[in-house]
């Protein structure tokens, strides 16, 4: 094999033109400075090549090359991880964001899509037939790593979780072949992929399973910063018990007058008459600042928080599960809300809860099947002077929640080292670490929350 640290982008550029249609790209090039910009302005990794995929073959060929030449290998979907995986130091980075075709069947009510394509083209796709699938929050998220990690979004209470929804996969694996992952077919990758991460190989299509979605019941709620501590408190309360139809989110930031802001947002895709009834002690309280609550698409919903996000911003998140939610927690995201250096942070509660919670934690690679939050600090903000006040209350903020915590969300992880790891994982590690020496035993695709293929912990002393 050749020396990774030493292998030029010409070389590779020469072994790849041979076999591929995308072009390879290389510092110097415009279209390099562009690919290999994520969501997190804080990432600035220079691989010593990127492919531009434009079909499967494209993908095989690369990670062929990528295992040939001893190279780190990252792939870039929708780039929206927070972690900044997709981009790699000195390897070789497949760029799968131009592989954006989807196909929609409105008589089996099924989606097939390639592995480029983002929440809000997903949405748009489907919504023309009334349908969709649950899918994230956010429309500039990719589709595959969302799902690959589990998926939470509005629909996860009636409809289960982006991965629950997923029929089939086609992935490359790391001996450079395609297969088709389903309930008959590679069953045990099947079952790793749907909450596995990217640990076993670089997925170039999935089959969604669709659901007559049109118009919801939905929108934010902002309460008086003075009934703060007891909005939060009736939102647990309306959250812990509501249908399946229902599902929401919370957040705590801080106000233009300093105090500390808490808004809900909900989505009700059930009869719009039981959601007025179930959403009314929500719509009274306070009586609200703002109530923004009304029957619109299920597309605008997902494209609703998306200005709050723009390119370009440094971010810092730290994430783990939260069942309840105590006065001691509530007390801690109010006061630290109140002090958050950029006013761009915000504190989110993100509920997992219905069909999503009633599957068995073994059932897929996503293990935390139970009625609760997925506690959030997305910290952001514009200029990098301001990083380590940044960082530095994020981690107080984490540490001082911590004694309410079990677990995290793994599409939410940063680097924050191998317990973390595994807290995302859960009951299912050594589970998927034996799928991973089946199916990666080199570990070739290793630039995520990374499993280590069965035998290798015990090699590396990592057991």
């Amino acid at each position: 094999m050749v020396d990774s640290r030493v292998i030029s982008h010409g070389e590779l550029r020469e072994r790849l033109t041979k076999f591929v249609t995308g072009p390879v790209l290389g510092a110097g090039d415009p279209a390099y400075e562009e690919s290999r910009r994520v969501f997190n302005a804080m990432i600035d990794r220079q691989p010593a090549a990127i492919l531009k995929c434009f079909c499967a073959e494209d993908v095989a060929h690369g990670v062929i090359a990528a295992r040939d030449y001893d190279l780190p290998l990252s792939i870039k979907g929708g780039g929206h991880s927070v972690a900044g995986n997709a981009v790699c130091d000195g390897g070789l980075m497949l760029d799968m964001s131009s592989m954006k075709r989807i196909v929609v069947d409105p008589e089996r009510d099924l989606a097939v899509t390639e592995a480029g394509l983002t929440l809000g083209e997903f949405d748009t796709a489907t919504s023309r037939y009334g349908l969709a699938t649950t899918l994230g929050v956010v429309s500039m998220t990719g589709i595959a790593g969302l799902t690959l990690g589990g998926g939470i979004g509005w629909l996860n209470g009636k409809y289960g979780l982006a991965c629950d929804n997923v029929l089939s996969m086609d992935v490359v694996t790391a001996d450079g072949q395609v297969r088709t992952a389903n309930a008959s077919q590679h069953q045990d990758l099947f079952w790793a992929l749907r909450g596995g991460g990217g640990n076993f190989g670089a997925v170039v299509s999935f089959t969604y399973r669709l659901h007559p979605v049109n118009l919801v019941l939905a929108g934010p709620i902002s309460y008086p910063p003075e009934r703060a501590a007891e909005a939060l408190r009736l939102y647990h309360q309306v959250a812990s018990t509501a249908p399946d139809s229902l599902t929401t989110a919370a957040s705590v930031a801080r106000g233009a007058d300093g105090q500390p802001a808490v808004s809900v947002v909900v989505c009700w895709s059930g009869p719009v008459d039981e959601g007025e009834r179930v959403l009314r002690p929500l719509r009274e309280f306070g009586p609200p600042i703002d109530d923004a609550v009304g029957l619109i698409p299920y597309r605008e919903l997902q494209s609703m928080p998306d200005a709050g996000y723009p390119p370009d911003r440094l971010h810092y998140w730290k994430a783990s599960f939260l069942a309840d939610l105590p006065g001691e927690a509530i007390d801690a995201m109010l006061r630290f809300a109140a002090t958050a250096p950029s006013p761009h942070t915000g504190i989110g509660l993100q509920q997992i809860t219905g069909a999503a919670s009633r599957i068995a934690a073994t059932a897929t690679a996503f293990a935390h099947r139970a009625r609760h939050y997925d506690f959030l600090i997305l910290s952001q903000w514009d200029d990098h002077s301001d990083s380590p006040a940044n960082i530095r209350w994020t981690r107080e903020l984490f540490d001082a929640m911590s004694p309410h915590f079990h677990g995290v969300y793994v599409n939410n992880l940063g680097e924050e080292g191998s317990n973390r790891v595994q807290d995302a994982y859960g009951v299912n590690y050594d589970r998927l670490a034996s799928v991973k020496a089946t199916y990666d035993p080199d570990n070739l695709f290793r630039l995520n929350q990374n499993i280590q293929p069965a035998g290798a912990r015990e090699q590396d002393g990592l057991s």
